[in-house]
């Protein structure tokens, strides 16, 4: 079959995700459209940077048909404003970069979108406020304390949107978005929960809609019939803990979007202050399509939606079915922009896979820019030495043994075949992996970690890697390999305890990997995302009597706030005893002796469970008769996080 052909035929797994859409009076190429998200990549001052336009412009060579930029935010003041890095379309002067951004995108065949977004709830990040209908306590401690806006601030903010949809036009964005969701302010007014208002802007779902309505009839007028403008809304809120929406609410406000003169629809689920899960791995793929379905039932206009929709076969049968107009991905194409290429070439094994771990988005309220756990060059798109377009070849092809398969040892064994080496990877179990084979058991939806250990497996092969599993390398063996440099990605392993003298200690590979039952009366020993782990795991097969031992002042502080807040949920609903600043100095008998806040308690236990960790220690040798380069990447070097590991390894591929 050649090339063309085998194209076109990857095409047809996917009918409905490849064929061509209508968005107002614009003909889109396909289905897939590129969600808006924020980045911290421009600068302070509201400016598009380079970096920023390098981003876009690798989403819109990846192939969707639409490319949205991420929010800008369209006031002066800067009470729109969410995010440092955030860009803004409040003056005419950020209009050159603008157009930049939608220059690279045209140029590279996708329709360009501009979002634009007033923080409201959530902005205000340089002030000592933020705007909202109504003073409604914040949840969330990082926003800021909220002000009442004015009717005439109000209206203000209406020509804001009128004034930023005519620079989104002179910039040459084909389409607007206006964004009404997750507490920025729109979405304040649309909710119950947040606008207590008396006026004409409170009330009924209709009142509480009239200045989403106003801004979208304002932004419309501005841009003319050429360019449609779209909105994002919430169609399920998940705030019924404290009086938000209703169902049919949500619902009515799509309505009233549409009578407003919206060309599309985008649907989203929660807030950012929701107390249920959304979009972490415990909400399975496709699960809040019904609520698209709801939508796309009662209005006639494009329905779109991301959430928990990372592989094509999900959005193509949504699609099918009619549910959706048009697959939203943000998360999955910030891992890889180039999925629906991917997709469309039969190379679906290639994608980098978004493991839904949120590192990217929490970064955001850190104020730092954007990162990706599975993929380094995210933000180094213009960056040769990187290697997002692909590497240069090394001048001088060196002969590289890799010992570890985990993570970090894929990762760098990738990048250094890539970059013209000769590359072995030696791996003692008959499996790759490394913690993460462990990781990817800990609940249903921790298997879509091993979806990146598939695809590095797959990269090493491809780059001519030989993986050579279930040896068990000697320093002089490898003396006889004849090597330049030897990459010690070994992992890590339970630290020891010699004080602790129970029978019963027990390591996290005992107890999920193979299955051993630790006695109801067990302490963890570690409360980071190790111990936090095995705590979720045993909470979640039976009834224990389980206590968390840490010695830092909190738990869980290399765990996404995403899924901590999940974990100590649980954690408490099980009566797990959680001590913080609480130091392991002995045993007698069955009595775990522990220094807490500089006294000495006594914990009764009949087993004990140890997740701290340490680098392996057995290369830990003088290897300068072995090879001339030792380095030491991952676990091996510190334990830490898979995004660690994968930048770790990552980056030394690039340096050898």
């Amino acid at each position: 079959m050649g090339k063309e052909q085998y194209k076109e035929s990857n095409k047809e797994r996917y009918p409905h995700i490849f064929s061509p859409g209508q968005i107002g009076s614009l003909k889109v190429k396909n289905r897939i459209k590129y969600a808006a998200t924020e980045t911290n990549f421009p600068f302070g001052d509201g400016f598009v940077s380079d970096r920023e336009v390098a981003y876009m412009e690798a989403q819109a060579k990846g192939g969707a048909g639409i490319v949205t930029t991420q929010g800008a935010y369209p006031d002066t003041k800067g009470e729109g404003k969410g995010f440092k890095g955030m860009m803004s379309i409040a003056e005419d002067r950020f209009i050159p970069g603008l157009a930049r951004i939608a220059e690279a995108i045209k140029r590279n065949g996708a329709l360009a979108a501009l979002q634009i977004l007033h923080c409201g709830r959530e902005g205000g990040v340089e002030l000592d406020y933020c705007l909202m209908p109504s003073v409604v306590p914040q949840r969330l401690s990082y926003f800021k304390p909220p002000r009442k806006i004015s009717s005439y601030q109000i209206k203000e903010s209406v020509q804001d949107h009128i004034r930023a949809a005519r620079r989104a036009v002179d910039a040459g964005y084909d389409i607007i978005e206006i964004s009404g969701i997750v507490g920025y302010l729109l979405s304040t007014f649309i909710s119950r929960y947040t606008n207590k208002r008396v006026d004409k802007y409170g009330g009924d779902i209709k009142n509480r809609c009239r200045l989403m309505m106003e801004v979208l009839q304002g932004v419309k007028a501005e841009a003319g019939d050429s360019v449609p403008v779209g909105i994002r809304l919430c169609g399920l809120e998940l705030l019924d803990d404290r009086g938000g929406n209703t169902v049919e609410e949500s619902l009515e406000s799509f309505l009233l979007a549409e009578e407003a003169g919206a060309d599309y629809v985008s649907v989203t689920i929660g807030w950012h202050e929701s107390s249920v899960s959304v979009i972490t791995r415990d909400v399975p793929m496709g699960h809040w399509l019904y609520v698209a379905e709801r939508i796309k039932k009662i209005v006639n206009i494009p329905v779109m939606m991301a959430f928990r929709q990372f592989m094509p076969e999900t959005p193509e049968k949504a699609i099918g079915d009619g549910i959706i107009d048009f697959w939203e991905a943000c998360r999955p194409m910030i891992a890889d922009p180039e999925l629906p290429l991917k997709i469309s070439k039969g190379r679906k094994e290639e994608i980098i896979p978004c493991i839904a771990c949120n590192l990217c988005f929490s970064r955001l309220y850190y104020h730092q820019p954007i990162m990706c756990s599975v993929r380094p060059t995210l933000g180094h798109e213009n960056e040769a030495d990187w290697g997002y377009y692909g590497f240069s070849r090394s001048k001088r092809k060196k002969k590289i043994v890799v010992i570890g398969g985990g993570p970090a040892g894929l990762q760098c064994a990738s990048v250094a075949a890539k970059r013209g080496h000769k590359v072995t990877l030696l791996e003692k179990r008959e499996l790759i992996g490394g913690n993460i084979l462990l990781a990817s058991k800990v609940d249903e939806g921790a298997i879509e970690l091993l979806r990146p250990i598939k695809m590095l497996e797959g990269e090493c092969l491809h780059s001519g890697v030989e993986i050579r599993l279930g040896i068990q390398y000697t320093p002089e063996a490898l003396v006889e390999e004849g090597t330049d440099a030897i990459v010690i990605a070994t992992g890590s392993i339970v630290k020891t305890f010699p004080l602790i003298t129970s029978q019963n200690i027990f390591t996290p590979e005992d107890i999920i990997d193979k299955g051993k039952n630790p006695p109801k009366r067990t302490v963890i020993i570690g409360g980071e995302g190790v111990g936090l782990g095995i705590a979720v795991f045993l909470s979640r097969q039976g009834e224990y009597d389980l206590v968390i031992v840490e010695e830092g002042g909190r738990l869980g502080r290399d765990v996404n706030p995403f899924y901590l807040w999940q974990y100590l949920k649980l954690l408490k609903e099980k009566r797990v005893t959680l001590l913080t600043r609480s130091r392991v100095v002995g045993m007698e008998g069955k009595m775990l002796c522990i220094n807490r806040m500089a006294e000495k308690e006594f914990i009764e236990v009949d087993g004990i469970i140890i997740s701290q960790r340490e680098p392996v220690k057995e290369w830990n040798l003088d290897l300068g008769h072995v090879a001339k380069e030792v380095y030491f990447i991952g676990d091996a070097k510190r334990p830490r996080r898979l995004h660690n590991a994968i930048y770790d390894g990552y980056r030394l591929g690039m340096m050898l």
